[in-house]
């Protein structure tokens, strides 16, 4: 999908399969932001991949912005996407010989903070499903918001990454609901918009709150004040289309 942010460019989603990576299909995840004086800048680039580790998608993507550079002032994402296709067994295994090097230096990263932000199509037992959520954030020592705004219902969590993934365990195969007849069910229609380590521009949570908005403009102000006004233009405008 597409959308135009007045004066922020253009942002799109991009998942590319790649065939023959150590006899597996890899899915490609690219995010590309075209700023508005595109293609004289180069777009912004991230790269997600659940076959590829976080570093591989890092170099990927450092790779990326390389081959920009060469196509600057000239449309260059569809040269990208077939550069990434053909070059991307390459850049895995030059990054493999070079994360046996890094690996020691970056286990410090592990211990960082992470954040994570879901999307949850609806909640039928509203009240017992905001409690295990509640009950959950507190035992994992989570913090961050769970929002209601108007049908879309977001989780912002903070944390150890290790909590963070086992939150994810939890929402994922615990009975959190009901369904149209009552029965208690897990939880299938979540999608994980972004799990990312925290930024040093980024406020740390205190606590873990459930907060309801009236407006968009509300939503977007509790996203500033954390310093998360890019993940909030780049994910939340989408779920309103």
């Amino acid at each position: 999908f597409l959308y135009f942010p007045e004066t922020h460019g253009i942002s799109f989603r991009i998942q590319i399969i790649v065939k023959e990576l150590l006899d597996t299909d890899v899915l490609l995840k690219l995010l590309f932001h075209l700023p508005v004086n595109y293609p004289s800048t180069l777009p912004d680039i991230s790269v997600n991949s659940d076959q590829l580790t976080r570093a591989q998608c890092m170099d990927v993507k450092d790779k990326l912005l390389e081959q920009a550079k060469k196509h600057l002032s000239e449309p260059m994402v569809h040269d990208l996407i077939l550069w990434v296709q053909q070059h991307l067994k390459d850049v895995i295994k030059q990054s493999a010989t070079v994360s046996n090097e890094k690996t020691t230096l970056s286990k410090g990263t592990e211990d960082g903070i992470w954040m994570l932000l879901l999307h949850l199509d609806h909640m039928r037992a509203k009240a017992k499903y905001v409690k295990t959520v509640e009950k959950w954030a507190s035992n994992l020592r989570l913090t961050g918001r769970l929002m209601f705004m108007g049908k879309i219902i977001l989780i912002l969590l903070q944390g150890d990454r290790n909590s963070i993934k086992e939150y994810l365990i939890l929402q994922k195969t615990s009975k959190v609901d009901v369904d149209s007849s009552g029965k208690k069910c897990k939880e299938k229609m979540m999608s994980v918009l972004c799990e990312t380590e925290v930024q040093s521009q980024h406020k740390r949570f205190q606590t873990f709150e459930i907060k309801e908005y009236s407006t968009l403009e509300e939503l977007q102000k509790e996203f500033e004040t954390a310093g998360f006004t890019t993940l909030f233009s780049e994910f939340v405008p989408p779920l309103f289309k």
